[in-house]
């Protein structure tokens, strides 16, 4: 890969464009999940579209009506929507509600831990349920912006108006609160379980450095964070809402504290997603403009995977193994491509 000049072209960077497999699928995509080797695809309403590295497309319906939100441990991809109805999607395509809101409230946040439990919301009511099928509820002060299991114990985090609830479903102990003024719409654990982040309503990002609490502010950003990823091992975290990747560092035990992010892949376009790769420092950008890069973490080298389409990139995924991409556009075309 060789450095890209903001002043050039996208044509002029190395480009594997021609190994895309073009996947025509008619309707914007909000998500793109792998189970094994094959792509699935969320629709915004009603249904997901499952692709093959050949190019092999099959539909199947989830919900009548907008799909809110989608989450997948690579076993399972498990959507919500305004039908008020959770859905499971298996590996081979077959489909099962697995939750109906007893008020069919919008079911618009959703998360899966490692160990087969479940979280979803509704409103200001969080679920959880256990691979049993025992489940708990706990209320919050304001709507959930977002849900994130702990990648190690069964911890919940909860974010809401002005802060992040912490809670414990299988203990007594009172859930933590931690507070930072402001709406938060979604929430990540670092992968060492050390760090805890925020994408607010703002265009901002706050954290918490769990082992006392202390803030982390990480502002400056000219739009909102829609889309954060975790680099290999957590070392960084990327995100979007800038017409660059921001790239948090997180090497140390004050993360991002009194150090700058790194700044890479600019673009004349505002960066709209971010992938990293899951085993090397590479990650997957996705613009404004329809462009998709594959971007290496080091040093900002560059491979162009799209060119710019005029229509933004809304989804993208690696397969677990880190050997097929897939994209997505607002406007349905999406493709995948094997590394």
């Amino acid at each position: 890969m060789k450095e890209f000049d903001p002043g050039e072209a996208p044509s002029s960077i190395v480009s594997i464009t021609d190994r895309v497999k073009p996947l025509p699928l008619g309707a914007a995509v909000s998500s793109v999940h792998f189970l094994g080797d094959r792509a699935f695809f969320v629709g915004a309403e009603e249904g997901v579209a499952i692709a093959t590295a050949e190019g092999e497309i099959t539909r199947t319906q989830t919900h009548f009506g907008a799909i809110l939100c989608a989450a997948s441990d690579g076993k399972r991809l498990v959507t919500g929507g305004d039908d008020g109805k959770l859905v499971a999607i298996d590996a081979k395509g077959e489909t099962a509600v697995i939750a109906t809101d007893a008020k069919r409230r919008w079911i618009d946040n959703v998360a899966l831990h490692s160990e087969g439990t479940l979280a979803w919301s509704a409103g200001k009511t969080a679920f959880v349920r256990n691979p049993k099928g025992e489940e708990k509820t706990f209320e919050v002060p304001s709507t959930v912006g977002g849900l994130a299991f702990a990648p190690k114990g069964l911890r919940l985090a909860i974010a809401h108006y002005n802060g992040v609830t912490l809670w414990f479903p299988n203990m007594a102990a009172n859930p933590e609160f931690l507070e930072w003024a402001g709406s938060h719409l979604a929430v990540m654990f670092s992968p060492d379980n050390k760090f805890l982040v925020t994408a607010m309503h703002e265009p901002a990002m706050h954290g918490w450095r769990l082992a006392d609490n202390r803030h982390m502010r990480m502002s400056g950003y000219p739009g909102r964070v829609r889309s954060m990823s975790w680099s290999v091992g957590g070392k960084g975290l990327a995100t979007s809402g800038a017409d660059t990747v921001i790239v948090w560092p997180f090497t140390s035990k004050d993360g991002p504290m009194g150090k700058e992010p790194a700044m890479l892949a600019p673009m004349p376009a505002r960066v709209a997603v971010v992938a990293c790769h899951p085993k090397n420092d590479i990650m997957a950008v996705g613009y404004a403009d329809g462009t998709v890069l594959m971007v290496r973490l080091e040093d900002g080298a560059e491979i162009l995977v799209r060119r710019n389409a005029g229509t933004a990139v809304s989804a993208l995924g690696w397969n677990a193994k880190g050997t097929l991409l897939a994209f997505g556009t607002e406007d349905g075309d999406a493709g995948i491509v094997e590394m």
